[in-house]
C-alpha cells in the first residue's frame, strides 16, 4: 500500500518553531553586543515572521532563499563589515534553508510515517542536545587556532583579525616555539617521557588485560577496579600521592619516575582498550593452537596478538596523549631538568603570558586529531576482524 505523502506545515507550526531558532541564535548574537535578551527577542520575532510569510510563498522557494542569504549579508556588512558579512550569509543561508525545511515538511521524509508528533519532537530534540554540548565542548578550541597566528602579543583577536586583514595575521608564534631554547628543550623531554611512558603502559596493561580476561582468575572484578582507579581518582591526589612514595624511594625528581608516574596514568586506558578487543576473542583458537604443539608465547604472538593488534595501538595512542598532555602530575614529581611542554605551557601562563602558548596548543590539537583519527580506524578495522561489521 502506497503511503500518503506529507503535508505541508500549517504557518503557525513553522514560525513557532523558526521563532525558537531565531531565539536561540539571537541570544548568542545579543550576548556578544551586551544585551542577551535584546538579541533573543530580536531573533525569535524575526525568524517567527519569516516563517509565518515563507509559507505562503512555497512555489518561490529558491529565490526567496537566496535573496535571504544576500539580505543578511548586507545587513552584516553594514553593522560590523565583512566579518559581519560572512556571519550574515551564513546565517541567511541558514535561515531560509530552515524555515522551508519546516514549512514543507521536508524533516519527516527520512522518519518513518508511523512516528507520532512527539516522537519527531524527541528525535531532532535529541540531535539539537548533543549539537550544543559539541558546540559547548568545541568551541574553545576553534578559538584558540586562529589567535595563535596574531600577529600582535595578545590573547584577544585584534581588529586587523576581525577584519581579515593580511598585516594582522603572522607566524611569529610558531617561529618562536621552534627557535626558543625552553620551548624545544620543553618539546624534546615530552617527546623523550612520553613513548616510553606508552611502552611500559601497553606492555603491563596488554599482560594485565589478557590475565583478567581469563574465567579462572580469582577477584577479576576487584583486581580490574585497582587498576583503572588513576582514570577515577582525582589526579591531585594521585600526584601527592606519588610524590610522597617517590620521595621515600629517590624517584622523586627522576626520569625515571616521571616515567612510572605516567605508564601508570596510561595502564588503564590500554586495559580497557584491549579488555573489550578480547570480548568477541574465540577462545578454540588458542586452545587449538595448543593442540598443535605451540608454546604460550607462540601462541600469543602468532594467534591471540594479530587479533587484538588493533585494540593494543588503540590503547598506546590513548596511553600516549595521556602522557603527552599531562601537567599535573610531572609537577609533582619531575624537577626542572623534566620540564615537559605542558608544564612550559603552564609557566608561560602564570609567568610570561606568551602567546606562543597558542601556537604550542594549535599543535598539539593537531597531534591529537590525528591520532584519534588514527584510533577510529583500527576501532573499525577491529570490528571487522571480528565480524561485529561488514568489511
Amino acid at each position: 500500500m502506497a503511503l500518503t505523502p506529507v503535508q505541508n506545515q500549517t504557518p503557525a507550526f513553522t514560525a513557532a518553531v523558526a521563532a525558537c531558532a531565531g531565539g536561540f541564535f539571537g541570544l548568542f548574537v545579543g550576548t556578544a553586543q551586551g544585551s542577551g535578551l535584546l538579541g533573543l527577542v530580536i531573533g525569535a520575532v524575526l525568524l517567527g515572521a519569516m516563517g509565518f510569510a515563507f509559507t505562503h510563498m512555497l512555489d518561490q522557494q529558491k529565490p526567496i532563499r537566496w535573496a535571504t542569504t544576500a539580505i543578511f549579508g548586507v545587513l552584516g556588512f553594514l553593522f560590523g563589515g565583512l566579518p559581519a558579512a560572512v556571519l550574515g550569509l551564513l546565517f541567511g543561508w541558514f535561515a531560509g534553508w530552515f524555515t522551508f525545511w519546516l514549512a514543507t515538511s521536508s524533516y519527516r521524509k527520512r522518519l518513518p510515517p508511523y512516528l507520532t508528533p512527539g516522537q519527531v519532537l524527541w528525535h531532532f530534540s535529541f540531535r539539537v542536545i548533543c549539537g550544543a554540548i559539541f558546540v559547548f565542548l568545541i568551541t574553545p578550541i576553534l578559538v584558540v587556532m586562529p589567535l595563535s597566528f596574531n600577529a600582535e602579543n595578545f590573547f584577544t583577536f585584534t581588529p586587523e583579525m576581525l577584519r581579515f586583514d593580511p598585516e594582522g595575521y603572522s607566524l611569529r608564534h610558531y617561529r618562536d616555539f621552534f627557535t626558543n631554547d625552553d620551548w624545544q628543550q620543553a618539546l624534546w623531554n615530552s617527546l623523550s617521557i612520553a613513548p616510553m611512558a606508552t611502552l611500559l603502559s601497553v606492555s603491563f596493561g596488554t599482560l594485565a588485560a589478557i590475565g583478567l580476561s581469563q574465567p579462572h582468575v580469582p577477584f577479576r572484578r576487584a583486581i580490574m577496579a585497582v587498576l583503572i582507579s588513576p582514570m577515577i581518582v582525582p589526579l591531585i591526589i594521585s600526584a601527592a600521592g606519588m610524590y610522597f612514595f617517590y620521595s621515600r624511594i629517590g624517584l622523586q625528581g627522576t626520569y625515571f619516575g616521571v616515567v612510572l608516574a605516567h605508564a601508570a596514568l596510561g595502564i588503564p586506558f590500554v586495559i580497557i582498550t584491549v579488555t573489550a578487543t578480547l570480548v568477541g576473542f574465540d577462545r578454540s583458537l588458542t586452545r587449538a593452537a595448543a593442540n598443535m604443539g605451540a608454546g604460550p608465547i607462540t601462541t600469543f604472538f602468532r594467534i591471540q596478538m594479530p587479533l587484538i593488534l588493533p585494540g593494543v595501538i588503540s590503547g598506546g595512542l590513548f596511553a600516549f596523549i595521556t602522557s603527552f598532555d599531562e601537567v599535573v602530575v610531572v609537577l609533582f614529581v619531575g624537577s626542572a631538568g623534566q620540564k615537559t611542554l605542558p608544564w612550559q605551557m603552564f609557566t608561560g601562563l602564570r609567568e610570561q603570558i606568551s602567546p606562543t602558548i597558542l601556537a604550542v596548543a594549535t599543535i598539539l590539537v593537531g597531534i591529537s586529531i590525528c591520532l584519534l583519527t588514527t584510533v577510529e580506524f583500527l576501532r573499525r578495522r577491529s570490528e571487522r576482524l571480528r565480524g561485529m561489521s561488514p568489511s
